[in-house]
């Protein structure tokens, strides 16, 4: 069963259920073999109703804030591994109330609050190893100058007793051929620490549902590092959860020509409901179009925002657009929604579900109430 578009809203976000049973069933593969906990980053995917159906799979959540954390206590029914780049003092004692793990970003705000954390919240500390995959610098937690995690350099004296976990975040959509590089770099700069943890989280960017990861390799390396150093090990996919699970259905306004370029005004914005095409940036497939060719109908796809370069360019389709057409911008479930907004006032796209059983459920529309209360 594939999802119906014709039968779904415009503009919408629809998740296909039996898409996202299938990437937690090998996750929870991998999380067995390995005998690894593997738990969902919110940041990533964070649609909420769908925690129950996480659960049956999954080790639990990870929190990057006050929101987070609570979202995850109370719809996921469990406490939440958290970690921020710094913590809110006002909110510190809330965090703790829904956090089985916390990670502190530095020595210094470890040393800050470590009083305030009551012993059955396990701690952590986020460091850097100085490697990351990443090419693009608004992604890469590596790069000079990074403000996340402990660089090798400060870590000189003796591990403080109560921290018991070591937090480390380098990847982004990245293979199990990375993952040995990451861990290579933690053993070569944090290797004294290792003996005297009892966990070790590995953060996100393992992109494990992926056609053409390599899983085996995966399990191979988790073990490994296991049998070396006896801990816990903790993985926090977002992408691999919500990989490939759903799209955003668009639908044509008008078609408009100007120096010989042809722009599809869509219902969607790019800089609204899509800004990783923009900050990135990636280029989205689109159902039956491909990259620009010669004589084929050619057109950007415009957003519907006042901003200038709200727009993608250039997609070919097999036959002219007219308005009214569905234009269909593939996997758009992780790192998308989380990062929508209603600037411009922009019509929000609705929130939706393809079940199992091949039927639409319409789960959010959004509405003049939802703009003005974000302004108020």
């Amino acid at each position: 069963m594939a999802i119906k578009y014709e039968a779904c809203p415009s503009p919408a976000f629809v998740l296909d259920e039996a898409k996202l049973i299938k990437n937690l069933e090998l996750l929870q593969e991998v999380e067995q073999r390995a005998e690894v906990s593997i738990i969902l980053a919110l940041k990533a995917f964070s649609m909420w109703k769908l925690f129950p159906l996480v659960r049956q799979y999954l080790s639990g959540a990870t929190a990057s804030s006050l929101n987070e954390a609570r979202l995850i206590y109370e719809e996921m029914g469990q406490k939440a591994h958290t970690y921020a780049p710094a913590y809110i003092p006002d909110e510190f004692e809330d965090i703790i109330r829904y956090s089985s793990h916390i990670t502190f970003n530095s020595r210094t705000e470890y040393e800050r609050h470590r009083a305030k954390v009551p012993e059955e919240v396990s701690i952590g500390l986020r460091v850097n190893p100085g490697y990351s995959p990443v090419e693009t610098d608004l992604y890469n937690p590596a790069i000079a100058g990074s403000r996340l995690g402990e660089w090798p350099t400060a870590i000189q004296e003796k591990w403080p007793a109560d921290i018991k976990g070591l937090h480390v975040h380098t990847l982004c959509e990245s293979g199990a051929d990375h993952f040995q590089l990451l861990v290579k770099a933690i053993e070569n700069h944090f290797g004294a620490q290792l003996p005297q943890l009892e966990w070790v989280n590995f953060g996100g960017g393992h992109l494990i549902t992926r056609t053409d990861y390599d899983v085996e390799l995966l399990i191979q390396t988790l073990k490994e590092f296991k049998q070396r150093y006896d801990v816990e090990v903790i993985l926090e996919p977002g992408s691999a959860i919500a990989w490939e699970t759903g799209d955003l259905i668009s639908t044509v306004l008008d078609i408009i020509e100007s120096a010989g370029i042809k722009t599809a005004l869509l219902d969607v914005s790019f800089t609204a409901h899509m800004p990783d095409t923009l900050e990135m940036p990636y280029r989205p497939q689109v159902l039956g179009a491909t990259d620009a060719v010669a004589r084929k109908p050619t057109y950007r796809l415009g957003g519907v925002s006042c901003l200038a370069g709200d727009f993608l360019g250039e997609y070919s389709f097999d036959r002219e657009l007219a308005v009214g057409d569905r234009v269909i911008l593939k996997d758009m479930m992780h790192y998308t929604m989380v990062k929508t907004n209603h600037f411009n006032g922009v019509k929000h796209p609705s929130i939706c579900k393809w079940t199992v059983d091949d039927q639409l459920l319409v789960l959010k529309t959004f509405t003049f109430e939802d703009y003005k209360e974000r302004l108020s």
